[in-house]
């Protein structure tokens, strides 16, 4: 049957239609066997379990595979039979017809052998890791959480906004970020009195960067079409060697007019638990690998975020709490300082045994479009906290009053001339408007159960890396 269709392991796995021919192409996972039976576990990355290919030692010698290449991390075409399977650990099998091979692999130099492999070593071999069940799972697990970021806001009527990767403005006011330019690195052009590049040369005739955030971006279709979102890279030259940072990450943004703090804390906790049971639901054979090989709490953890309702606090109350709690902390806890993430997951781990939302932080750690409270001290910001994690979402009501917008930036030293279209979003038809961030690899550390984030990203940056 020249013309017969090519299955999925994942297809072929699940089906009861047996005693028919199939055909797989995948790669090779271990072969092992005797001088009556070679098997061979063929996966092609459609799911977790690769699918057993029996072939007999009689048109298959052991001799002639090895001659033929069909060794660990060969890519190999398998004709055969649908069977029930007689070993263990798996319900179906195939009995081989024929085996080719499209690729060999140097089984002198191939790196993932059978043996076990650090994380820090695969992180050297960034092209090869997704063949690893660890990394083939992660994979997978982003893949359905992007697709259920994208499900979740389609069905409740928000619009995908994409946002500028190139940018003249700095969202967060940190002044950490990647500049882009096609000045020349040795003698740019200087401004008439010498002082400094001339960026009116440059390409976009400013000084540009990549974006830390696309919010301020989404604010403006907010503005026009009441519920968005932004999904895209963002990038933070943040001189952090640590298992949170890198500085390239994906964040999911959205902005809804119309809505208060309230209205975005709601928004908040319900996204957060549908992309969790959504992940639950979908990922079944990554998450229990996961769990077993690496965070035997991670199901226990998970199921935690869907069955319990958000506590909400204010900062100050949480302060307070903080400063009578029994536990020793590294970082000091005063009013006025930012909370560490340490102090957030006592909060839930400890303390409220449940995900928090802390709301109405002091206005001097928080970011210049933050609305205002009454009392001049504190903003309408919240931050999401989670087990494992601490924050993972941070967000807050805008500040949609002109006056007290221009009256932030000027304390903030935020230039007005970098902002002027944000400026005058409050200038025609302001409203109240809400919005947060969600990091997007975070989210993924949280639902895979990694400790370090370099492993929940295909290639990642962090300083002095960017080899792939």
């Amino acid at each position: 049957m020249s013309d017969l269709r090519r299955s999925s392991v994942q297809d072929l796995l699940h089906s009861t239609e047996l005693d028919r021919e199939v055909l797989v192409r995948g790669w090779v996972r271990t072969r092992r066997g005797n001088k009556y039976v070679q098997f061979i576990a063929v996966n092609d990355g459609s799911g977790f379990n690769s699918i057993q290919v029996v072939a007999n030692a009689e048109q298959f010698p052991e001799e002639k595979l090895k001659a033929d290449g069909v060794e660990n991390g060969a890519a190999v075409q398998v004709r055969g039979q649908l069977v029930a399977s007689q070993g263990k650990g798996q319900s179906v099998e195939i009995q081989a017809s024929e085996i080719s091979v499209y690729g060999k692999a140097d089984t002198e130099t191939y790196p993932l052998q059978k043996k076990g492999h650090s994380l820090e070593f695969l992180r050297e071999i960034a092209h090869l890791r997704p063949r690893t069940n660890t990394f083939g799972a992660v994979l997978r697990i982003r893949h359905a959480m992007a697709f259920a970021v994208h499900q979740y806001f389609n069905d409740h009527g928000f619009y995908y906004v994409h946002t500028p990767i190139i940018t003249g403005s700095d969202a967060e006011g940190a002044g950490q970020m990647f500049r882009v330019t096609t000045l020349p690195d040795q003698n740019p052009p200087l401004t008439e009195d010498k002082t400094g590049v001339d960026y009116k040369q440059d390409f976009f005739g400013k000084q540009t960067n990549l974006t830390v955030s696309g919010q301020l971006e989404g604010e403006i279709a907010a503005m026009a079409l009441g519920k968005v979102y932004t999904f895209g890279p963002t990038f933070r030259a943040e001189n952090s060697n640590t298992a949170r940072h890198l500085a390239e990450f994906w964040m999911i943004e959205p902005e809804v007019a119309f809505n208060d703090l309230q209205d975005n804390m709601d928004l908040a906790e319900d996204f957060l638990r549908y992309l969790v049971r959504y992940a639950l639901k979908n990922c079944q054979d990554d998450l229990k690998f996961l769990n077993e090989q690496y965070d035997k709490e991670l199901l226990t953890r998970l199921q935690f975020v869907v069955d319990n309702e958000f506590q909400r606090l204010n900062y100050t109350e949480a302060v307070e709490i903080l400063k009578t709690a029994k536990q020793k902390f590294e970082f000091p806890v005063d009013w006025g300082t930012d909370l560490q993430s340490e102090h957030e997951r006592y909060l839930v781990e400890k303390h409220f045994k449940k995900p928090v939302i802390l709301t109405n932080y002091p206005k001097d750690i928080k970011a210049f479009y933050m609305k205002l409270n009454d009392d001049g001290k504190t903003v309408r910001a919240m931050d999401v906290l989670f087990p494992g994690i601490g924050e993972i979402i941070g967000g807050s009501e805008r500040e949609e009053s002109l006056e007290k917008l221009t009256q932030r930036m000027a304390e903030m030293n935020v230039p007005e001339h970098d902002l002027w279209w944000y400026l005058e979003l409050r200038k025609y038809g302001t409203a109240p408007h809400s919005g947060f961030g969600l990091g997007f690899e975070r989210l993924i550390l949280f639902v895979t159960g990694m400790a370090n984030i370099r492993d929940v990203i295909p290639f990642p940056r962090f300083p002095k890396s960017a080899e792939f």
